[in-house]
């Protein structure tokens, strides 16, 4: 049960990160390679996506 409920919240927030990367204002690449991102490591791509992702981060490289 415990498992199902860790999933299920996984995946929420990595609807959640799509959504997100999908409405901003990047550009078509960088969305594509973010989404593939946290489609491929679902929880290290949504760590990684909250920390450097567009609104995570005022640094801009």
């Amino acid at each position: 049960m415990e498992y199902g409920l860790l999933g299920l919240l996984i995946l929420i927030a990595d609807i959640y990160a799509i959504y997100q990367i999908i409405t901003s204002g990047t550009s078509g690449v960088k969305k594509i390679l973010w989404t593939l991102g946290v489609l491929i490591f679902p929880v290290i791509g949504f760590i990684v996506w909250l920390i450097a992702g567009p609104r995570g981060s005022s640094v801009h490289v």
